[in-house]
């Protein structure tokens, strides 16, 4: 049976997940659709867009996300802190983005005066927009429904669109964060989508090549760290020429026609991870096939099903795949 969300969402261990919506059989999100002829191409445009458009509104960055011909995924990490910190005005500026929210929270938000007897229910609503706007469901929630509607009115068509329920993973330290940003860039790459990360169309990858060229990293795309740690806390915990240089190795590799070889810098950034090289080619290239759940070290594993109440055995022989020891 599907699990609640609440169920697989504990940002105490970690605030990365990895999400993966699938449309259903015989429809298609892009791409050409042999049976109908059709291209929908285009609709990458349509993910891209809204996914950051939504990244502007929600406490929730984008560290990674490929938009696949019948499946889209997205790296995310939540950002539980600043909406702690937003001013209830904040909050409710960043709500009405998306939402109308009622004809109370609209008078507080143009600054009319609130009765007394209206506090508390507006307080309440503030205190709910706050909390969804860290909550990764309502993100997927956001990037998925109105897609759906939009494919389905230029289909001509109603019902549903996606498989069910998107599918996330907890991501519970450096070493699977690294993994799954890679799978999910190099997806195009195994799919024979395109021939280099850089020709990847609409994906974390290609834009985040095209700006490190100009010595910049993507506004939209949770940033890795400078040279300075301190001054990026939120950063992912690599350096961008790191991770470029190991992506573009492993891209090589999966390649038939290509000659490839991990690069001495990339070998030393797994050692620093404590991936075996062998590991590491099996993990990107069959991470959606090893991991159906949580992915990391065992005391990571250990300390997140212990605060979700869920049984460790299920999850833990396939993070063995991450490390020698």
């Amino acid at each position: 049976m599907p699990r609640p969300r609440r169920t697989q969402i504990s940002v105490e261990d970690t605030p990365y997940y990895h999400c993966c919506s699938r449309v259903v059989r015989r429809a298609f999100l892009c791409g050409d659709d042999a049976y109908s002829g059709k291209n929908y191409d285009h609709r990458r445009a349509w993910v891209k867009s809204l996914l950051f458009e939504l990244e502007a509104v929600f406490a929730i960055d984008v560290a990674a996300f490929a938009v696949m011909s019948n499946h889209l995924h997205v790296v995310l990490r939540v950002d539980i802190d600043s909406p702690n910190r937003w001013t209830d005005h904040e909050v409710l500026e960043q709500w009405h983005k998306l939402f109308k929210g009622d004809e109370l929270t609209q008078k507080f938000a143009k600054g009319e005066l609130v009765e007394a007897h209206e506090v508390h229910r507006l307080k309440h609503s503030i205190a709910i927009y706050r909390s969804r706007l860290c909550d990764i469901s309502w993100f997927m929630r956001c990037l998925n429904e109105p897609i759906a509607r939009q494919a389905n009115q230029e289909d001509n068509c109603t019902g549903r669109f996606w498989e069910g329920r998107f599918k996330s993973q907890a991501l519970l330290d450096e070493a699977a964060v690294l993994t799954c940003m890679a799978y999910v860039d190099l997806n195009p790459i195994r799919a024979q989508l395109a021939d280099t990360p850089e020709q990847s169309d609409h994906t974390s990858i290609q834009l985040r090549i095209r700006a490190a060229l100009k010595g910049e990293q993507p506004k939209n795309l949770l940033p890795f760290i400078g040279n300075e740690r301190d001054n990026q806390p939120n950063a992912i915990a690599f350096l961008l020429s790191e991770y470029l240089e190991l992506v573009d190795d492993t891209g090589r590799i999966i390649r038939s026609d290509k000659r490839g070889a991990i690069s001495v810098n990339s070998a030393k950034l797994l050692a620093r991870l404590n991936i075996p090289h062998d590991n590491w080619l099996k993990l990107t290239a069959e991470f959606g096939k090893l991991f159906h759940g949580p992915v990391g070290k065992l005391q990571a594993l250990t300390d997140y099903c212990e605060h979700l109440e869920k049984r460790r055995r299920h999850f833990a022989a396939s993070c063995q795949h991450f490390h020698s020891n």
